[in-house]
């Protein structure tokens, strides 16, 4: 084994993961677009349609978000009419979200997103799922660095 061996494309975890990444984003898209939503911001809805009057610091911590990155994402949001942005009462520092009526409505068809990119997956789905477990098992491992 080489010196160099571990500068292999082929040695790295993080390209197949990177890889996969940009395909279920861009198998997403077409199923977005009917939506007028981007990637970041479907599982943006996903998190409020869970659970809603969220602050905005729970949000980036759930979807693994900088305010740098969140910010723009939610201000754009806004301006969709789909969340709404507010203070709480408790402590007005707190910048908090929750949906519209358009927001909430989206919720009903929007349920057809999932099943419809499952669809497109010619393997086992226990292959997904093991994934997914794996997946969220390595993430809650790593050290933040932040």
């Amino acid at each position: 084994m080489g010196k160099f061996e571990n500068l292999k494309l082929e040695n790295q975890i993080c390209f197949p993961l990177y890889a996969l990444s940009r395909k279920v984003i861009q198998l997403y898209k077409p199923l977005l677009d009917k939506y007028n939503l981007t990637y970041t911001q479907y599982i943006t809805m996903l998190v409020l349609w869970e659970k809603e009057n969220i602050s905005l610091k729970e949000l980036g911590e759930k979807l693994y978000l900088d305010s740098g990155t969140l910010s723009p994402l939610v201000k754009k949001m806004v301006k969709q009419g789909l969340i709404e942005k507010y203070r709480s009462q408790a402590d007005e520092r707190i910048v908090k979200l929750r949906l519209t009526d358009e927001g909430r409505e989206m919720k009903k068809e929007a349920v057809e997103i999932p099943e419809k990119l499952y669809s497109q997956f010619e393997g086992e789905p226990e292959t997904l799922i093991n994934l997914k477990n794996s997946l969220d098992q390595v993430l809650k491992q790593f050290k933040d660095e932040s």
